[in-house]
């Protein structure tokens, strides 16, 4: 599990990457309010969980609460995905099976390794939405498949937006 895992998240990791960038790519779509709060949300998503992966706590207002722009949503991000990346290149499969309880898991908790396919998949499903709500806008959004992702495992590539 702990190789689907870290392919997941790698993967997630890009797929975020080429959003923004895309997004970044037009004014329009830069400051569509609609794209921005996805954005916001799909961070603020990432954060609760790898704040339960790591079992610090997570403070919503301080976690990402103020970051509506851009640039500030592009730069938590990327650490967010470092973090996640550092603390999977540590794990083990031990790790992943351990459980998370918090009141905020739906049923009270899950395991490890089911909270992060929930982050993958959560940010996957945004991911959608904000591509069509770019080809609305006339942007072509960016390829993120999984599998296509796959043959290259490319890493993100954070510095395209246009600062």
């Amino acid at each position: 599990m702990l190789s689907l895992l870290r392919d997941l998240v790698a993967h997630k990791g890009h797929a975020d990457a080429a959003v923004l960038e895309a997004v970044g790519g037009t004014e329009p779509s830069a400051s569509d309010q609609q794209i921005l709060d996805l954005l916001h949300h799909i961070l603020i998503a990432n954060r609760f969980w790898i704040c339960a992966v790591r079992r610090v706590p997570f403070i919503g207002v301080g976690e990402a609460g103020g970051a509506r722009d851009l640039m500030s949503l592009r730069e938590i991000f990327k650490a967010t995905h470092e973090e996640e990346m550092t603390w999977l290149g540590l794990a083990t499969e031990e790790n992943c099976a351990a459980r998370l309880n918090d009141p905020l898991i739906p049923g009270g908790g899950c395991s490890v390794g089911e909270a992060l396919t929930q982050v993958c998949m959560h940010s996957h499903a945004h991911r959608i939405q904000i591509a069509k709500l770019l080809r609305q806008l006339g942007v072509v959004p960016p390829q993120t498949d999984f599998i296509l992702w796959l043959s290259e495992r490319r890493p993100p590539e954070w510095g395209q937006l246009k600062e």
